[in-house]
C-alpha cells in the first residue's frame, strides 16, 4: 500500500519517489498519534476552583469544509482530517484537481479502516461552489490551505456566516545564519531545506540572511549543491531534482525570475527552464536582491533561494521580520543559547534552531500575518473546531454572586 500510494503521489504532482514515500510514513505517523493521544487530549480538562467543580468539555461543532492543495497530497489532507475526525467531527475535502487518484485512496483507505459512511467525504467540485458549501447551514467550519487569494475568500465566507475558520497560507520562511561553525552541514541543510518537493513547500527555506565573515563560503556551496542536482523522471530512484507541479507553476516562476534579474538582481546560477520534456526550471541562485524587486516580497514556490548579506545580528533579523509572510523559520548557530534568543525574535508562528523549519505530530504547525491563521497538529490541533464548553458545578445552596453579562 504505501508503494502504491507514493506513485500515486510522484503521478500525479511529480514528487520524487523517495520523498513521495517519505509523505506517506508521516501521514501514517499523524494518524496513528491521534489514535494514541487523541482521546487524552478530548478529555474533560478540570478547572480549579474554590467551592464545587468546573471543567471544560471538548464538544466537536459537526461537519467540516477542508480546503487541500496540491503539494501533500496526503499528509495535508490527514493533517486536517486526522485530529478533527477523533475529536468527532466529520469531514468533507475538496481536494487539488491534480490529485484525484490519491483523494480517492484516502477515502477507501478511511473506509477500509472501519470509518462509518459519510464520516470522511471527497468533494469533486469547483473552486467556484466552495462559497455555496460553506453558505450551507450543514457545515459548521472551514479550513484551508493554499494561496492567499484562496485564503481570503474562504475566511470571508466563514466569517459572514459566523463560522471559524483556519488557514494555512503562503511563506516565505527565513534561513539565519550566523556563523561559520559546522558550515558543511549548514550548507547542506541550506539545500534540503530549499529542494525538498523541489522548493514547493510552504515552509521550505526561501530568504537565506547570511553574516558577511560566512557570506562568500555559504553562497559558494550552495553554488556547488544546486549545480549538481540531476533533473529527471521523479519515479526514477537517481532523480534528484523533479518537475514542478504543472507547466504553469514552472512559467510562474521563471517569470518571476526573470523579471527580479531585470529589476537589477545578480544571477548566480540557473535562472530559466531545462531543456527536457516537463515543468522543469533550473535551480537557482539570486543575490543583490532589494525591496521592489518581485522576490524580496513574493514567495518564490520552487527551486530558487534569495541569499542575502548581512553584518550583523540585528540587521539579520529585521530583514527577517521584513516581510508579509510568518510561517516559520530557521536559526543555524554553534552557540545554542544566541540561536534560542534569535529565534525569539523572528516574528514567525514557528522557528527551528540548527534544523530547518519542519514538521512531526506532536508539534503544532501554523503562521502569523499572510501565512494565516490558527495551528494544525499536536494537542492545538484537536482543539481549533471544537466547543470548549465550560461546566461549572456548585451545591445547591452556594451563595449567588458574581452574575455579570
Amino acid at each position: 500500500m504505501k508503494e502504491t500510494l507514493a506513485h500515486l503521489i510522484t503521478l500525479e504532482m511529480g514528487k520524487l519517489i523517495s520523498e513521495a514515500r517519505g509523505e506517506v510514513d508521516l501521514a501514517a505517523s499523524i494518524l496513528q498519534y491521534y489514535a494514541e493521544h487523541g482521546p487524552g487530549f478530548a478529555a474533560h480538562e478540570p478547572l480549579d476552583v474554590e467551592e464545587g467543580e468546573a471543567y471544560l468539555v471538548n464538544e466537536p461543532l459537526g461537519v467540516l469544509l477542508g480546503v487541500m492543495p496540491w503539494n501533500f497530497p496526503l499528509y495535508q489532507v490527514v493533517r486536517f482530517a486526522g485530529p478533527n475526525l477523533v475529536v468527532g467531527n466529520t469531514v468533507m475535502v475538496k481536494h487539488a484537481g491534480i490529485c484525484p487518484q490519491s483523494a480517492l485512496a484516502l477515502e477507501v483507505l478511511f473506509r477500509d479502516a472501519g470509518a462509518p459512511e459519510g464520516v470522511y467525504m471527497n468533494l469533486f467540485v469547483s473552486h467556484d461552489e466552495i462559497s455555496r458549501i460553506i453558505d450551507s447551514p450543514v457545515v459548521k467550519g472551514a479550513s484551508l490551505t493554499g494561496s492567499e487569494r484562496a485564503g481570503a475568500q474562504v475566511a470571508e465566507r466563514a466569517g459572514r456566516n459566523m463560522k471559524p475558520s483556519l488557514l494555512e497560507l503562503g511563506g516565505s520562511d527565513v534561513f539565519i545564519v550566523l556563523d561559520g561553525e559546522g558550515l558543511e552541514r549548514t550548507v547542506g541543510a541550506a539545500v534540503a531545506g530549499r529542494m525538498a518537493n523541489t522548493g514547493q513547500s510552504c515552509v521550505a527555506s526561501k530568504r537565506f540572511i547570511v553574516l558577511a565573515e560566512v557570506y562568500d563560503d555559504f553562497v559558494e556551496g550552495m553554488r556547488r549543491q544546486f549545480a549538481a542536482l540531476e533533473a529527471g523522471d521523479p519515479s526514477d530512484e537517481a532523480t534528484t531534482l523533479g518537475p514542478l507541479s504543472s507547466e504553469q507553476a514552472a512559467s510562474d516562476l521563471a517569470e518571476q525570475i526573470r523579471e527580479t534579474v531585470d529589476q537589477g538582481a545578480e544571477l548566480l546560477i540557473g535562472g530559466g527552464r531545462i531543456d527536457r520534456p516537463g515543468a522543469f526550471v533550473q535551480p537557482t541562485i539570486l543575490t543583490g536582491v532589494k525591496p521592489g524587486m518581485r522576490a524580496y516580497a513574493e514567495e518564490l514556490f520552487g527551486p530558487a533561494a534569495v541569499i542575502y548579506r548581512v553584518q550583523d545580528e540585528d540587521e539579520a533579523i529585521a530583514l527577517a521580520n521584513d516581510s508579509q509572510y510568518g510561517l516559520g523559520g530557521s536559526v543555524f548557530c554553534s552557540d545554542v543559547e544566541r540561536g534560542r534568543r534569535v529565534a525569539e525574535r523572528v516574528e514567525t508562528g514557528m522557528v527551528w534552531v540548527n534544523h530547518p523549519t519542519s514538521t512531526q505530530p506532536d508539534l503544532p504547525f501554523g503562521g502569523i500575518k499572510r501565512s494565516g491563521y490558527g495551528r494544525e497538529l499536536s494537542k492545538l490541533g484537536m482543539q481549533e473546531f471544537v466547543n470548549r464548553k465550560l461546566v461549572r458545578v456548585l451545591p445547591p445552596d452556594a451563595e449567588l454572586s458574581g452574575i455579570a453579562g
